[in-house]
């Protein structure tokens, strides 16, 4: 063996830059500090130093065209020409403008189309949801009936001949058209959009041949819906798809990738494809590589998916390589590729800039370059034999020794306290109905409440005070003084616009997870280590390495200080137990739930300690709920069982009068509605703005009980809604839902945005709230 080599791939890699150098270039163009050629000329150089890594790193099968400047689906729907009309595209190459008028909306004036309504001025950005079950964000393509595809550009074709230039013979990475159009949504809802498949095909086969006329010989083509329950219809469609590649270009070889889950069900109609490699994820799936390798033909390549490309601690080598040797002892190693099991979008760039952790820590981690580097190291050993990376193996496998048997993994008081759960700490005293009459005493608010979900703007200042106080440039006493005075100008000015609930602002807050982790025992944090969320909006998960408590109160003093500041009521805010766990990079030694119990019995404490401290109104939020759902309805109930009793852990052991709040955005809710009412929130807020409210129709199916926030205000665009745009979105929900269950919101916290978009908005939300209670007084006292 020891002169043959095996094909190694990363599938993908991160496209921000080692220093967020793509985050930088993009605001810095938004907001016109540099031009458009400076933006692609930041983007030509993290392309050349991505590829140049994998070269140097020993990645035989280097991706191109996994660059993206937004989001990888919003760029397939442009190059497809699935762009809805009234974002200025006629037709020929589509301009960065247009792109980035579909991610983010725009005040420029366009005219409706495709469905896509346009209301008030310019038009909303296209919706956004979670990636399959990742904490990365893809804007969701919009398709009509009578659809046209064509081919606007040739990005793939291009950044693979960039890589060409550089003497880099790249694997192009395209969207595979079965994802495509069931990620996408039809505009009516009348049709499904995998109807529209044979019209896509020619668009993908011009793509293709051009990719070949440029010398490529393979291309990676991404299908992760064959990790979901698909319909026998969709199964077809496949074969349909990739008969049709097979026949316009056979001369170029493809690689069908699946990742996120196992292929299950879905296996014989993926091995019965005329591809020649088949992708698969053995991480999340490790059980399906025996019934794979007997399914594929001895031609086909088989693409070994054995490095976690979704979290951060080292692969165990030696094990892998146990495990695989006898797979390639029997279908060869030119039939085999080690892979990360996806793109290493969903982890940080390199361990090498973590100048701070603990040294035992991180000799516990792989990011994404020494996840090259163990892809390397497997596909030598694998080649060559296990003699070849003798130290490489060794040295992994006394680290994770060292992690089994380390005391700053295992708390015995945490164990012991897990071990006194009991059921009278999951549920509230008495039913909502009976909880309703006694907050709406409590706390007397009007009909259709106004609030904000959190968080206000992090401006400049706001940032550069809490780095200099980081850097020890800024005494403590100096920086709460500070916060002080912004949390006192929030309050001043919530009270000035009408605003019923208030909000602290959260401005002593660099994220909603991290900020928790930051106190809480068992999570370790990082300087460098950011994964991008969606756009330019990046986050730096917390690492949950050991057992979970909270050694201290963490947000009781900067919630009483704000209520001191106001007679109304300020809102404790909380992040839930499902969500820290969601987007944090968990621990693999034990089982997910027993990491987020851990973590509901230590926001149980805080939330007891604000009510103690007289929040009547303390909100949890659990933006991730949804997005930790298996990808297989067959294993929803075990982790909605477990999730849901976490939240109710957290929340539970308030009295009826203290109303308990939550929040979730992105989230489909019509097939969760059960679990979503087994939580218990006295009042619910979610992101409705860009569906039209249409989300709403699971709670009114449902016949929802609780007190529900749909969101009047996508955050995530810098669009100001007018008062009748907003007005409008509330007599939708009002068609809905009971008068008495509505409240009067954002779509999500406004961290992300300007003062100059915030101000206004929220003006005109207070005012459409107003408008609302006056036109239906006025009908209650009609003729």
């Amino acid at each position: 063996m020891s002169n043959k080599t095996l094909s190694v791939g990363s599938l993908g890699f991160p496209r921000i830059g080692r220093h967020r150098e793509l985050k930088f270039a993009l605001e810095g163009f938004w907001s016109g500090r540099i031009t458009e050629d400076d933006l692609l000329e930041t983007a030509k150089t993290l392309r050349a130093e991505a590829w140049m890594l994998q070269r140097d790193r020993g990645i035989t099968r280097i991706p191109s065209n996994d660059f993206s400047f937004y989001d990888h689906v919003l760029d397939t729907a442009v190059m497809v020409g699935a762009i809805p009309a009234g974002y200025g595209w006629e037709g020929g190459d589509v301009p960065l403008s247009v792109s980035f008028a579909m991610a983010r909306g725009s005040q420029e004036g366009g005219h409706a189309g495709c469905g896509h309504a346009h209301h008030g001025h310019g038009v909303p950005a296209l919706e956004m949801t979670k990636w399959f079950d990742t904490n990365y964000h893809y804007m969701v393509p919009e398709v009509c009936e009578d659809q046209v595809f064509t081919l606007t550009g040739q990005k793939p074709v291009d950044h693979f001949l960039e890589a060409k230039t550089l003497g880099i013979h790249t694997r192009p990475v395209v969207l595979g058209p079965v994802t495509f159009l069931k990620l996408a949504k039809a505009r009516p809802a009348t049709f499904k959009p995998l109807d529209l498949l044979t019209r896509l095909l020619p668009v993908y086969e011009a793509l293709f041949r051009r990719l070949h006329a440029a010398g490529a010989d393979w291309v990676q083509v991404d299908e992760p819906v064959l990790a979901l329950d698909l319909t026998e219809g969709e199964r077809h469609a496949f074969k349909v798809a990739y008969a049709a590649f097979a026949a316009a270009v056979p001369e170029l070889k493809i690689m069908l990738t699946t990742y996120f889950g196992s292929l299950g069900d879905n296996l014989d109609a993926a091995a019965a494809l005329p591809v020649a490699g088949l992708h698969v994820d053995l991480v999340r799936a490790p059980e399906q590589l025996d019934a794979v390798a007997a399914a594929m033909r001895p031609d086909q390549t088989l693409s070994l998916g054995v490095v976690d490309g979704r979290n951060i601690w080292r692969a165990d080598l030696a094990a892998l390589l146990e495990r695989l040797a006898p797979v390639v002892a029997v279908r060869g190693v030119d039939a085999i590729e080690v892979a990360a099991s996806c793109a290493l979008l969903h982890v940080p760039v390199d361990l090498s800039l973590e100048t701070a952790l603990d040294e035992d820590l991180k000799a516990w981690l792989s990011f994404a370059t020494q996840k090259l580097d163990e892809l390397a190291i497997l596909g030598k050993g694998l080649a060559a034999g296990k003699d070849a990376v003798r130290q490489a193996v060794d040295d992994a496998t006394q680290a994770i020794t060292v992690r089994a048997s380390s005391p700053k993994v295992t708390d015995p008081l945490v164990q012991g306290r897990m071990a006194g759960i009991d059921g009278g700490m999951k549920k509230r005293m008495n039913a909502f109905e009976d909880r309703r009459r006694l907050q709406a005493a409590a706390i007397g608010l009007p009909l259709f409440p106004t609030t904000t979900i959190g968080s206000f703007p992090q401006t400049g200042e706001v940032r550069k005070a809490r780095s200099a106080h980081a850097k020890g440039a800024l005494s403590y006493k100096d920086y709460e003084a500070f916060l002080q005075k912004q949390t006192e100008d929030a309050i001043r000015w919530q009270e000035e616009i009408g605003l019923d609930v208030l909000v602290h602002g959260e401005f002593e807050r660099n994220d909603m997870v991290q900020y928790f982790g930051e106190q809480l025992s068992g999570f370790a944090f990082t300087q460098c280590a950011w994964v991008q969320s969606y756009g330019s909006r990046y986050v730096r998960p917390p690492i949950i390495f050991g057992d979970v408590s909270r050694p201290n109160p963490m947000t009781v003093r900067s919630w009483r200080h704000a209520q001191s500041l106001t007679e109304k009521p300020v809102k404790g805010m909380l992040t839930g137990p499902v969500t820290i766990l969601n987007w944090s990079f968990v621990r693999d030694d034990v089982a997910r739930s027993t990491v987020c119990r851990q973590i509901a019995l230590a926001i149980r404490d805080e939330v007891l300690d604000l009510e103690r401290a007289g929040a009547k109104l303390i909100q949890i939020d659990e933006a991730a709920l949804r997005e930790g759902l298996p990808l297989r309805h067959r294993d929803w109930r075990h982790y909605l069982d477990w999730a849901i009793e976490s939240f109710r852990l957290s929340s539970a052991g308030v009295a009826d009068e203290t109303q308990i709040h939550t929040h979730m955005c992105y989230s489909e809710f019509n097939d969760i509605i059960v679990a979503i009412a087994a939580m218990d929130a006295d009042v619910i807020s979610i992101e409705t703005s860009r569906s039209r409210m249409e989300l709403l129709d699971a709670f009114r199916n449902f016949k929802y009980p609780n007190e529900i926030g749909p969101g009047v205000y996508d955050i995530h665009s810098p669009r100001v809604p007018d008062v009748k745009e907003i007005a409008d979105l509330l007599t939708l929900a009002r068609g809905r839902l009971e008068d008495r269950q509505i409240w009067v919101n954002p779509d999500c916290g406004l961290k992300t945005r300007k003062w100059e978009e915030v101000k206004p908005a929220l003006l005109n939300m207070v005012e459409a709230a107003r408008q609302l209670r006056g036109s239906r007084a006025a009908a209650a006292s009609g003729p």
